[in-house]
């Protein structure tokens, strides 16, 4: 078994390491006091070819595989997480549509979302469907040839901003989960219109909005899939953008430690570097060994979704991982920095903030630890 990247992914990883050097670390800070989504680096992403990985390259895609995904998104995440958030559940859509769609959804939009600039977002939370997705209440209902959609989405990322989503709605009510569809919505749709913009504690650039449908007419040809199929597209797209969550915790838990050893390096306190502190080096082991140990579980589930092997298990307990260790990670990193890790002057300040979402969103880490443990038993 061979744990080396091979010299694509190597290159790749390089590169996207390079463009968050130069293109995402200066903006961040700016971005997080703002709240600005960063469209032009989107556009960048999209023009290096980030956007489009994993989408075929017939499609208008980069190409590429699911580790490479994740490796594109851990060097974001370590300079910007919320630009980093913001490329992730971009590819869940186009994911969507390569796995369900028509031909001609594919051959529509595919090109679009993959390296050609469009920004697209999924839409499955309601004020009350949360982690009970089963709870969802928007409809769908049909009419001729077209869905009439009704209802409310709440914090939905990127929402605001996206060309293109794939809105999980009811086509047929009566039959809870089993009335479950997919159905996408374009932007500027008429009846369709932007709620709520989120005031939030971290990833603040990403932009998460209320998504309200009121009448809003879409052609049938926009449902992906079958009626009545869309809670398991739905668990399906959330597999795999577990792994994108996971692959941002395992970017912030990487700076996070490079910014603990860059500055016990750096400080003295008694006459010495922080690094003759022997409960500081331990702190150090720790956090190094949780981020290894993170990085090879998002590897893991990335190669057995690429390989077409089950991976439920696997993206869940990556994300659960990855996720609590990010939190640790900064936590610790912050408290070796002492009062000026408490400051917006350091980076860790904010990487604590951002942290903390990822135990939350693609699943929190009780329902991961849900669906991890029913795989164990059965």
């Amino acid at each position: 078994m061979n744990f080396n990247l091979s010299d694509a992914h190597a290159m790749l990883q390089k590169v996207a390491r390079e463009f968050a050097e130069k293109e995402v670390a200066p903006l961040a800070a700016e971005l997080d006091l703002t709240g600005e989504f960063p469209r032009e680096t989107f556009e960048k992403m999209a023009k290096c070819g980030f956007t489009g990985i994993g989408t075929p390259v017939e499609y208008g895609g980069s190409g590429a595989d699911e580790l490479a995904k994740s490796l594109v998104v851990t060097e974001i995440a370590r300079k910007c997480a919320a630009t980093a958030a913001t490329l992730s559940i971009h590819t869940i859509f186009p994911s969507v549509i390569i796995k369900f769609g028509t031909e001609e959804q594919k051959t529509k939009y595919l090109p679009l979302c993959g390296d050609g600039g469009k920004l697209s977002a999924f839409a499955l939370t309601e004020p009350n469907a949360g982690s009970d997705a089963g709870s969802v209440k928007t409809t769908a209902i049909a009419d001729g040839d077209e869905y009439v959609l009704n209802g409310t989405k709440c914090f939905i990322t990127g929402g605001g901003q996206a060309d293109y989503l794939v809105v999980f709605s009811l086509t047929d009510p009566t039959n809870g989960l089993k009335g479950l569809s997919a159905i996408i919505v374009e932007k500027g749709t008429p009846g369709f219109s932007i709620g709520k913009i989120e005031e939030k504690m971290g990833i603040r650039a990403s932009e998460t909005v209320e998504l309200i449908f009121d009448n809003c007419r879409v052609p049938r040809k926009n449902l992906v899939g079958k009626e009545g199929k869309g809670f398991n597209i739905a668990m399906t797209a959330l597999d795999g953008a577990r792994i994108g969550v996971a692959s941002q915790a395992l970017g912030i838990a990487e700076e996070a430690l490079d910014e603990a050893v860059k500055y016990m390096k750096e400080r003295v306190q008694f006459g010495q570097p922080l690094t003759a502190l022997q409960g500081l080096n331990w702190y150090i082991a720790e956090m190094a060994t949780k981020v290894e140990a993170a990085k090879w579980m998002v590897y893991n589930a990335a190669f057995l979704k690429q390989t077409g092997q089950p991976f439920t298990k696997e993206a869940a307990m990556a994300k659960l991982f990855a996720s609590e260790a990010a939190m640790f990670v900064t936590n610790l990193s912050l408290q070796i920095h002492g009062g000026y890790g408490y400051m917006k002057d350091y980076p860790l300040e904010r990487m604590l903030r951002d942290a903390k979402i990822t135990e939350i969103y693609e699943g929190t880490s009780e329902i991961h630890k849900v669906v991890i443990s029913r795989a164990v038993l059965r």
